[in-house]
């Protein structure tokens, strides 16, 4: 298992599981920089030391095959685990690169010290902006809680402004750098490798005495410079999407909503009678609605002691008169476990509120508290429901497609007009599958084709998609039979039109199989919704022929309990390419035309 993923939605409750993943990214990051720096090191090295030339590679050889990319997620495709092979062909050039390239500084030192630069040296930077504003806020924070309620109205009220303010910075800034990390993870794959690889070829190809290995290292370095692409379209495609929910989790708007979803968590302020007199301590507290179980972590615990979480169960909540406390945002808990009431302090009022709504809190009745109990008004909140629909209509399909090409008249758009190019017409298709409220795979397939998208048995996974494919309901497999023969068809031309298998699921994959919500993790598995795709793509006579029931199916592997080997594999059983590698430009230019 790797590292797991950073949400944007984590940003706002900044728990200490939050800060405790952010440790093992920010080492990680520290760890991957020193391992740059000791192989830009090596790689001058080689340039430099003539006579110790054999010496420096083998080292920088063994500085290669000791480091291994983490992963985010759970699971690697076939081209990570491609590009993760690198260090096999070095193990093998040591033995004979006797000459060095004059340009070996352009193909390796540069690249590496400009990654250094530009990706982890703006991650340090997010991660001072982030510090800085973390302090600052939490300051603010301290001191505002501990204003005196009785202070001018005005007073408080510019003190509730000043602390928005300083939250919304924060916020903020905790965005931008997880979203920055997460943007160093993936580009670190290629953006590492890719000037390892072309330092190695340039050793082989200009080097007399290896001219017969590097025919035998030809057919891997085609097939890692198209695991090396794949990833890199990828990342693109993914970048855009994590890039859209950044965008979308910013607003403060978001901090609110944050808190519609069970259990309430966040911190609070606990008052407590100590030796000293009563003072309030700092918990991160998890309230679970269904048990009405109140779990309390303790934040400022002394380094010779560490106490474990406090659990309380709720009798009722009432929220604290302001005349009776010289402090604001507080409210009462009952509880089984304690014979008197514990008093909380939310972080704002509107904080309070969240936690009073979550526990069905009361208001004080101030014209009788004798009946408080029996006549406060208990506020409920309920849930959202959406209708999905569970089919497709071929007919509604054409009408749609007509629609966004001529919204004014759809019935008299003629498709087949030479007035209409491919690009327009297959925009509008694209449009119309995102505009669905269920893709057309389904939520409820998603996580069963996931699973097989991210199995090592190769004949597994295509007998557990086509078979998954049939379970489909009807309307949607006839619709998904009709857009995969046309891609197939496309693909058949990729010599022309370089729309490959691999390209081709890079841009319907998350438009066929989008997940139900949007999360950092949702983003990260789009690479393997593609590997459905392309699968669909290549093996279409095998998958949309015939019932999976005509076939014989292999049996179910069983769970790995070994680590995965490393060795050179693709995506699915297809043939070494003979064609060249998707450029990222040449991508671009041929996602727009088509």
């Amino acid at each position: 298992m790797g590292h797991p993923p950073l949400e944007f939605s984590d940003c706002y409750l900044d728990s200490p599981e939050f800060r405790e993943t952010l440790k093992c990214y920010e080492l990680e990051l520290e760890r991957t920089s020193k391992f740059l720096k000791e192989l830009i090191k090596d790689g001058n090295s080689v340039i430099t030391a003539i006579k110790g030339y054999s010496l420096a590679v083998q080292k920088f050889s063994q500085t290669l095959n000791g480091f291994q990319f983490d992963f985010i997620g759970d699971s690697l495709t076939d081209d990570e685990i491609n590009i993760g092979c690198v260090c096999v062909c070095v193990r093998v050039c040591v033995c004979v690169c006797v000459y060095f390239v004059q340009n070996a500084s352009d193909l390796l030192i540069k690249p590496l010290e400009k990654f250094r630069k530009e990706q982890i040296g703006v991650t340090k930077e997010k991660k001072k902006k982030f510090e800085k504003e973390s302090e600052k806020y939490y300051s603010l924070l301290d001191k505002h809680l501990n204003l005196s309620a009785k202070k001018k109205e005005s007073q408080l009220q510019e003190a509730d402004e000043l602390l928005d303010k300083e939250r919304v910075n924060f916020y903020e800034s905790s965005v931008e750098y997880v979203y920055q990390i997460h943007q160093v993870q993936d580009r670190k794959k290629f953006d590492v490798v890719e000037p390892v690889l072309a330092f190695l070829h340039s050793i082989l190809t200009l080097n007399n005495l290896t001219v017969e290995m590097t025919q035998d290292f030809m057919p891997y370095k085609q097939e890692l410079q198209l695991s090396l692409q794949n990833t890199r379209n990828h990342y693109e495609s993914t970048r855009e999407e994590m890039e859209e929910l950044m965008k979308r989790m910013k607003p403060p708007s978001q901090i609110c909503k944050m808190h519609q979803y069970l259990p309430m968590e966040g911190y609070l302020y606990c008052q407590e009678k100590w030796a000293l007199g009563m003072t309030w301590v700092k918990y991160y507290c998890k309230y679970h609605k269904e048990g009405r179980l109140l779990v309390m972590v303790p934040c400022e615990q002394k380094s010779t002691t560490k106490q474990g979480p406090t659990q309380l169960t709720l009798k009722f909540c009432i929220r604290r008169k302001t005349e009776s406390i010289d402090k604001r945002f507080c409210f009462d808990v009952e509880t089984n476990e304690r014979n008197t009431p514990v008093t909380f302090q939310a972080l704002s009022e509107g904080d309070r509120k969240l936690w009073m709504e979550a526990m069905d809190g009361k208001e004080p009745i101030y014209h009788s508290p004798i009946h408080k109990q029996a006549e406060s008004k208990v506020v409920y909140f309920g849930s959202e429901h959406y209708n999905i629909p569970t089919a497709l209509n071929i007919f509604c399909l054409f009408v749609l497609i007509c629609s966004s090409i001529d919204p004014t008249n759809p019935g008299n758009v003629d498709l087949c007009s030479s007035n209409w190019d491919a690009k327009t017409i297959t925009s509008a298709l694209k449009f119309y599958l995102r505009s669905l409220s269920e893709p057309l795979m389904t939520y409820s397939l998603h996580r069963e084709l996931m699973c097989a998208a991210k199995s090592d048995n190769l004949d597994f996974r295509l007998s557990e998609i086509h078979s998954l494919t049939y379970k489909l309901p009807e309307e949607n497999r006839e619709m998904l039979e009709m857009l995969i023969k046309h891609l197939v068809n496309v693909c058949s031309h990729s010599n022309e039109n370089l729309m490959t298998p691999s390209n081709m699921a890079v841009i319907f994959g998350p438009t066929l199989m989008r997940a139900k919500e949007e999360t950092v993790a949702a983003m990260l598995d789009i690479k393997f919704q593609n590997i459905v795709v392309e699968i669909l793509i290549e093996d279409y006579k095998t998958i949309l022929s015939q019932r999976p029931e005509d076939i014989s199916t292999p049996p179910v592997p069983p769970p790995r309990i070994t680590p995965r080997k490393r060795q050179p594999i693709t995506i699915s059983k297809r043939p070494l390419r003979v064609y060249q590698p998707l450029a990222h430009e040449l991508f671009q230019h041929a996602e727009s035309n088509y």
